[in-house]
């Protein structure tokens, strides 16, 4: 039984090191930021909080969240480092900043959507975005800083489309408008475009939290000719979601999996108004 939860460290080593990409990918950074920022302060109008990923029941990571709410805008940060046996396969460290308007009675209008990150064979690896109006869309193009080497989606993919960390903001702000039932999220995330479906579960007597299901739809560039990373997994990913039943609208915890093995996402710690946040 044990084996079933934690692999003979060969078998893991050689599970990350094929799927180093997860770590960088869009799943795994929207996996993170929709389950689910410098070392920076929390500032006293944002909710900030640390968390600990693990894969296959084995520490896997560290993820400082830090989500802020303006009159008509959002700023977003999210910051991930591997530890244990993946951070000495692949020495992932990325961090991304999302920031755009918010408007009554529609999805998040993001404005720019910036990523960094290090892997073992790939350091300073730049992932950017900026949104461009035309006509009735918003279309989602590379920015100056974009490191990235093959060509992006065709326009229809990047339409009206959010990036990773713009879709947490956009289910906060659903649940905030009273949805209860189900809603879909458009993401993009520079190479990859899928739908995430939210449906919200039924309220647990006693439990003051929100249950959510996700399932991340692949729609277009699943199949590597669009991605530095290789062929990503292009079959639905379902994953589970908890956030708090309150204004803030925090994430709790979240489960999925990454190389068919369990990963669970779940909160360390609040990070105080106006004080560093240390891992």
């Amino acid at each position: 039984m044990l084996s079933k939860i934690y692999p003979h460290p060969e078998e893991a080593r050689s599970a990350v090191s094929k799927d180093a990409r997860s770590f960088r990918s869009p799943l795994f950074l929207t996996i993170v930021a929709c389950l689910l920022a410098v070392s920076a302060p929390a500032r006293a109008d944002e909710s900030a909080a640390i968390y600990q990923a693990y894969w296959a029941g084995l520490p896997a990571g560290e993820i400082r969240l830090a989500l802020r709410d303006e009159p008509g805008a959002y700023h977003d940060r999210i910051e991930i480092r591997s530890v244990g046996l993946p951070s000495l396969v692949t020495r992932f460290r990325g961090s991304a900043i999302s920031e755009g308007r918010l408007i009554a009675g529609r999805l998040p209008l993001p404005a720019r959507f910036d990523a960094a990150y290090d892997l073992r064979k790939r350091r300073d690896r730049r992932l950017s975005m900026v949104f461009a109006a035309r006509g009735e869309g918003l279309f989602a193009e590379r920015g100056a800083a974009d490191t990235s080497r093959k060509p992006p989606l065709p326009e229809a993919f990047r339409s009206n489309v959010l990036d990773p960390l713009s879709a947490l903001t956009a289910i906060r702000d659903e649940l905030r408008r009273g949805n209860r039932g189900s809603f879909t999220v458009p993401v993009y995330d520079g190479a990859r475009r899928f739908d995430a479906r939210i449906r919200v579960l039924p309220k647990r007597a006693a439990e003051p939290v929100i249950e959510l299901e996700l399932m991340l739809l692949p729609i277009a560039g699943f199949k590597g000719e669009t991605s530095d990373d290789g062929d990503p997994d292009s079959a639905p990913r379902p994953a589970a979601l908890t956030l708090t039943d309150d204004q803030r609208l925090m994430p709790l915890s979240m489960t999925s999996s990454i190389y068919y093995l369990p990963l669970l996402v779940q909160l360390s710690r609040w990070c105080a108004p106006n004080t560093p946040c240390p891992w």
